[in-house]
């Protein structure tokens, strides 16, 4: 070309005769792009319709059906050959590959089946799961004004309505939504670590300040302290009680004191409120008592109090219920309860910061997690990093300027707003009440059998955790000897693996879509230790632990016969691993 250009051409009719195939690709993608203008056909209100219609193939019949997606529930990933993939040289069809797409879904949990009931995983409610839907199709990015715009109402009113929940000044207070649990308690960490040691956020944390929790804390304190640099090390766990599995204030008052002698900072206390299984509440008002008398040595900040209530979080729905009145007309037995719970919860006004599950107790998908904080001022400014260069500020609230994440899809942020609005005071209410009336009949049923045994019933969570034994066997006295006598514990550990192998074959039984009289396996789940022996308070022995099959009763369509059918199919499978193993029975 003699170092010339040739000459662009933009051609304005791309299937015009001639036009270069790059162009006529470009048209092509208009059939599978959402349309910006109004009352085009719009090919992602037809790829949507499409999606919907084919996952509706894979639903079971209403009667009888498995409670997972489709027929076939093996798992049929190639493992070893499927990352031998690479990109076709072709395009291809929106509609192909949401075909494609459908296939994916054959064998996967359906989380609103009555028969689902595994763990704190429930259906999303429609008014969240078409708000994070919407925020896929105009990909609103809530770092900013700019890129958010009105969608910024749902974080920060969100906030406002979850601080007011609490019982903290609303205007002052705010929230992050992030990337579930882990998310909220590693914002909590950070925010620890920059009021306690200041200098870390330029030289790095250089001190080892502790994290106090109690044993029963979830596993992510591990992930947090690890990947913020402080170390897991640095973790120091609480004994708890025996009976509420709550937080011993009197080993936490030794642990203050011990480290307030030695000069040691404390970056946070995280108490634990409503833990899966066990249903832990840790008594917040009495950690803050110890934490003014034990303050943190001269030449650092004030210790941290965080609420890890990514479940319990919900309870605080019940603050204006008149539990006198009864206005909802809960049972006399689910009632004292719900006052419980929420005796348990309101102590999150004493923190300074607590966490929320959307997706968990607030029946909304996928992530939904937000970090509710009471001094916006003081956490937005503790971990402000100033003007980004390529970003201008366009409105008055700019997140960007100190959250982890930068670009943060305003999905979670939607769907938590959307349940909010959706549910109110009475909507959580019920909802919450109606899964321990459900609870309550099915902790009857088990009491009717002498070789079954409740093992949380003197808590007021979600979840039911049974142990079953052989027939002939009187649960209750075996399982307190089993929890209390030292002697007992080789028929602790025999039947806990009893438990294990039960937990195990429902589980297949729920993926082969086998029916016990005439209905299909529920998908349940089991605990590996939701608590120790009492002659195990340390936790030194591993194995002196309490297993359990776990019920969690989670959506809207459970009824009292789908709860006797759990228990007839959990015998079931006690009896088939008897029969298959031979086990001996227990004197």
């Amino acid at each position: 070309m003699s170092g010339k250009a040739k000459n662009h051409q933009t051609p304005l009719n791309p299937s015009k005769q001639g036009a270069p195939l790059w162009a006529r690709y470009r048209t092509e993608m208009h059939k599978s792009f959402p349309s910006p203008f109004k009352g085009a056909n719009d090919s992602l209100a037809d790829g949507i319709n499409q999606a919907i219609r084919e996952l509706d193939h894979l639903k079971p019949e209403k009667i009888g059906g498995p409670a997972f997606l489709g027929k076939n529930s093996a798992l049929t990933i190639d493992f070893e050959n499927v990352k031998d993939s690479a990109l076709s040289q072709k395009m291809n069809t929106s509609g192909n590959v949401i075909k494609q797409m459908i296939k994916l879904f054959e064998g996967l949990p359906n989380w609103g089946h009555p028969l689902t009931m595994c763990n704190v995983v429930p259906q999303g409610n429609t008014a969240a799961v078409v708000a994070a839907i919407l925020c896929e199709i105009f990909a609103p990015n809530i770092l900013e004004g700019e890129y958010a715009w009105n969608i910024h109402q749902a974080e920060l009113e969100s906030g406002g309505i979850l601080a007011n929940l609490a019982g903290w000044e609303s205007k002052k207070a705010g929230c992050v939504y992030t990337y579930g649990g882990s998310g909220c308690w590693t914002y909590h960490l950070k925010y620890a670590l920059a009021r306690v040691l200041p200098d870390s956020r330029n030289k790095g944390v250089r001190t080892d300040a502790k994290v106090i929790c109690s044993q029963q804390a979830h596993y992510t304190m591990l992930n947090s302290t690890d990947w913020m640099g402080l170390g897991m090390d640095n973790i120091i766990r609480i004994k708890t009680d025996i009976d509420s599995n709550a937080m011993d204030m009197a080993d936490l008052e030794e642990v203050l004191k011990d480290l307030t002698e030695r000069k040691i900072p404390v970056a946070s206390i995280v108490c634990t409120m409503a833990t899966t299984d066990a249903n832990a509440f840790d008594p917040v008002e009495e950690v803050r008592n110890l934490m003014d008398k034990y303050p943190n040595p001269d030449g650092y900040g004030k210790s941290l109090l965080y609420c890890d209530s990514v479940i319990g979080w919900s309870w605080i729905a019940f603050k204006n219920y008149d539990f006198k009145k009864n206005p909802l007309g809960f049972s006399d037995i689910v009632l004292p309860y719900l006052e419980k719970n929420y005796n348990a919860i309101k102590g999150i006004f004493y923190a300074d910061a607590f966490g929320v599950d959307f997706h968990k107790t607030g029946f909304s998908p996928y992530i939904s997690s937000t970090f509710v904080y009471k001094n916006a001022h003081e956490f937005e400014s503790l971990l402000s990093r100033g003007v980004i260069a390529y970003l201008q500020p366009r409105s008055p609230y700019n997140p960007m300027d100190y959250t982890l994440e930068v670009s943060r899809a305003a999905g979670g942020s939607l769907a938590g707003w959307a349940t909010l609005k959706f549910f109110g005071y009475e909507g959580f209410q019920s909802v919450l009440g109606g899964i321990l009336e459900n609870k309550v009949y099915l902790q009857n049923q088990i009491a009717k059998k002498t070789e079954m045994v409740c093992v949380n019933s003197y808590d007021y969570g979600l979840v039911t955790l049974l142990r079953v034994y052989p027939a002939g066997v009187d649960a209750i006295v075996q399982y307190d000897n089993e929890l209390k006598n030292p002697e007992f514990r080789d028929s602790l550990i025999m039947n806990n693996q009893l438990t294990r192998d039960i937990g195990n074959k429902l589980f297949e039984w729920f993926r082969s879509g086998k029916k016990v009289n005439g209905n299909c396996t529920p998908y349940l789940s089991f605990s590996t230790g939701f608590r120790t022996a009492e002659y195990n308070r340390d936790s030194t022995d591993q194995e002196a632990v309490i297993y359990a099959i776990k019920m969690y009763p989670m959506n809207v369509y459970i009824t009292p016969e789908i709860m006797d059918h759990v228990l007839e199919c959990v015998i079931a499978a006690r009896d088939n691993i008897m029969s298959m193993n031979n086990l001996p029975q227990i004197e």
